[in-house]
């Protein structure tokens, strides 16, 4: 009994801690919040806003949508192939961090599975798919894990304006007719933003680093496990059949004694 207690109770006590030490990357962009009633106890809950669907070009000239990242967890920035200032340096910063995350599951394949890197083109009516290719060629991005984007302008300001709310975190300067920002913006696979950082700053692509370890780490509350809600009822049920079990053995045992007794 003893030693099956002793990992159990461990068990809940480093799940307790660690459901309070691991800090997650928060949400943003809350659409509305649900109050209800759970077992006596009043909650809340907060419905956080779903990036828009998309339907755009990459540079191979491929349309994709947010089906052709399902299960993704995305890093996107906004920039223009003619930008003679801030693009070059956001695009090799990208590039290092890219670079950075590999898949260690299979031998020889680098290509992550689980990260995409998408950028926007804010100048699209130039950015053709042509001129595209010739930025990733410039860059040597893989497009297995990094597209450039090109399409119609509406769709690609209102995805960064009202999607990801670019204005609301560079502040009231933002040009809507024009928008030049050095954010990068972490979106998980449920396409929701977890967070803005400069992608020109160290101290804040470090801070997106450690953001992406962590989300990778997150489990996906849309996809409940087998034995969610589960491990306490399975414990005692154990506990149970444990003690059934010794109370078996311990009548065996009092009933040969009491027949030897007879025998005797």
């Amino acid at each position: 009994m003893i030693a099956l207690l002793v990992p159990l109770i461990s068990y809940f006590i480093v799940k307790g801690k660690s459901e309070h030490t691991i800090l997650m990357p928060r949400h943003y962009l809350p659409d509305s919040v649900i109050t209800g009633t759970e077992k006596g106890k009043r909650i809340t809950d907060t419905i956080w806003h779903k990036a828009g669907d998309i339907s755009l070009i990459n540079q191979t000239g491929t349309t994709i949508t947010w089906d052709s990242l399902k299960g993704k967890i995305i890093i996107a920035d906004f920039f223009f192939t003619r930008c003679p200032t801030i693009c070059p340096g956001m695009t090799m910063n990208m590039k290092r961090l890219a670079s950075s995350i590999h898949n260690g599951k299979r031998v020889g394949d680098k290509t992550n599975k689980l990260v995409h890197f998408l950028s926007f083109s804010i100048d699209p009516e130039r950015d053709s798919v042509e001129r595209l290719k010739y930025w990733a060629d410039r860059f040597q991005i893989d497009p297995e894990q990094w597209w450039l984007l090109t399409g119609d302008k509406k769709s690609i300001y209102d995805f960064a304006l009202n999607e990801v709310k670019l204005g609301l975190i560079d502040g009231e300067g933002v040009d809507s007719n024009f928008i030049h920002s050095d954010k990068f913006v972490l979106i998980d696979s449920n396409r929701h933003v977890r967070g803005y950082y400069s992608g020109l700053d160290s101290a804040s692509l470090s801070k997106l680093s450690n953001d992406l370890v962590m989300l990778t780490m997150e489990k996906d509350p849309n996809r409940k496990s087998f034995f969610a809600g589960k491990l306490q009822i399975m414990a005692v049920s154990f506990l149970l059949a444990i003690l059934g079990v010794f109370l078996l053995l311990f009548f065996l045992r009092k009933n040969k004694k009491n027949a030897e007794s007879g025998i005797g």
